[in-house]
């Protein structure tokens, strides 16, 4: 048999072997995702939440809390209450938790292979568990072997808790915190802004389109309050979600809890301790909390972010009708050829991001409800991606801003846009010629307007020629121009305030 041929070295077309690729360090340059390298100044403080320490400091924080709850449980003897002193070093090491303290965390985990399991104690360097949760437990038992009362109850770390126990309630604390500190108060700015269009421009009239065609017009205000309402009643959605926990152990059925402890009302100490971490509990579950709440979350925030792409894009179309203008930005270049542009870039960005986040968005949503039988690891890659949709939407949101805060309006522009198309009043004078008992009047309108160009002096002289109107009526449509046709349009924009209150 011959001998197998020996493997070649790849050489570039010039012949010279490529040099070995370079470890490059973390930073914007190098990172592999815009929202921590071009963007990171942005999303940075997403990094406290949804960083891989910021999981871990999540579940320190429950590990800790639940050792407490064991303390608070008469039946549970092996764990007599904590002192003042003990429940402050509990505190204090949840509060304090350092990127130093997670690393410590993170070698762990490299020797036992298991990113929870690390929190426990250093004995774990001797094990090959794999486990990112018995990580954390390792950590805390070293901690805790410095003081009397939790040396003495090292093997209650963890009591009873499968992984996604703490899991899951570390997830639920880390979206709470991301919802009112940074998603909600952006939201609020976005629909401020958008309310604030509305009432500044709630009498400038506009020839509205529909198909891309010349339609009926209405206010600048009033289509900036139909935006405002959609995206309040979305972040109220939003804002309504419960964020579910669950401790109840490796099935859900609290099995080893109720060996250990038969005189324990588990479920009932389970209830207690979900809510006093801020969440809402959920009575059944199996290993997992099913994740439906994060579902209904992230689908709350894709319709706002939907709604917000359609804003986005109008108001790009409105910016090239010329309705707005944009304020320009010194030293910034809209164009590398042409030097004119002022390019709308701030709501391009938003919409592109707003696409991105809604992958994510909706990938999550359609993915994390689904679990075969109690339990497979499918979610757990996909959990490590909570924060990246939310920081698209996120990213999205103050470019949006950025965008509003460039626009100027040109009254003068939308004027012009309305005078050139006294063809809108066609709807208006049919509508009183059929009041008033006028035979054919869609059709006397159409064969006047339809592929025609209609003129002010035009449509004055065909009102004039309408001798079945009272004369009353006939003035009362001569004296009507596109800038005064705009029904109630000026009142829903001034009213919107009242409906964004009745919308809460």
């Amino acid at each position: 048999m011959a001998a197998a041929a020996p493997e070649k070295t790849a050489v570039s077309s010039n012949g010279v072997k490529p040099a070995a690729l370079e470890k490059l360090e973390l930073s914007e340059l190098t990172a592999v995702s815009p929202l921590d390298g071009r963007y990171g100044r942005a999303t940075h403080p997403l990094r406290h939440i949804f960083s891989e320490y910021g999981l871990i400091k999540a579940r320190v924080a429950v590990e800790v809390a639940w050792l407490q709850q064991l303390a608070a449980i008469p039946q549970v003897t092996e764990v007599p209450p904590f002192s003042a002193e003990a429940n402050a070093v509990l505190e204090a090491l949840a509060a304090n938790f350092s990127v130093t303290d997670a690393q410590e965390v993170k070698a762990i985990e490299r020797t036992t292979n298991h990113d929870v399991k690390a929190v426990e104690y250093v004995k774990a360097i001797e094990r090959t568990t794999n486990h990112d949760v018995k990580a954390v437990e390792y950590v805390l038992k070293q901690r805790f072997a410095g003081h009397p009362e939790l040396a003495a109850v090292l093997e209650f770390t963890h009591f009873a808790c499968t992984s996604e126990d703490i899991n899951n309630l570390s997830h639920g604390l880390m979206l709470g915190e991301a919802l009112q500190k940074h998603v909600l108060p952006a939201m609020d700015s976005v629909i401020a802004e958008v309310s604030r269009l509305a009432a500044e421009y709630a009498d400038v009239p506009m020839l509205c389109r529909t198909h891309g065609q010349t339609a009926t017009p209405s206010t600048m205000g009033k289509e900036m309050a139909v935006f405002a309402y959609r995206l309040q009643r979305q972040r109220d959605q939003v804002a309504a979600v419960p964020l579910l926990g669950k401790i109840a152990g490796a099935v859900g059925n609290y099995n080893a809890h109720m060996v250990a402890y038969p005189d324990v009302d588990w479920q009932g100490v389970a209830e207690g301790f979900v809510a006093r971490l801020g969440l809402q509990f959920n009575p059944y579950v199996t290993q997992i909390e099913p994740h439906d709440y994060i579902a209904e979350l992230f689908g709350a925030m894709a319709r706002f972010n939907t709604i917000l792409i359609d804003f986005d894009r109008d108001m790009w179309s409105y910016i090239s009708l010329g309705y707005f203008r944009q304020r320009t930005i010194a030293g910034e270049v809209g164009s590398s050829t042409m030097p004119h542009k002022v390019n709308p870039i701030d709501f391009e960005n938003s919409e592109g991001n707003l696409g991105l986040a809604n992958a994510l968005l909706e990938h999550l949503g359609a993915k994390l409800p689904i679990s075969r039988w109690q339990r497979d690891l499918t979610d757990s890659t996909v959990l490590r991606n909570l924060g990246v949709g939310i920081g698209h939407s996120l990213l999205s949101y103050s470019s949006t801003l950025r965008g509003i805060s460039k626009l100027q309006l040109d009254e003068a522009r939308l004027h012009q846009d309305l005078d050139s198309s006294w063809e809108v009043l066609a709807e208006p004078i049919q509508t009183v010629m059929r009041r008033w008992g006028v035979p054919e009047p869609y059709e006397k309108l159409k064969a006047f307007t339809r592929g025609q160009r209609v003129t002010q002096e035009s449509m004055q002289a065909f009102v004039a020629g309408l001798t079945d109107l009272p004369e009353g009526a006939r003035a009362e449509l001569a004296a009507l121009t596109p800038w005064s046709y705009v029904g109630n349009a000026a009142a829903q924009a001034k009213a919107l305030g009242g409906h964004l209150r009745q919308a809460k």
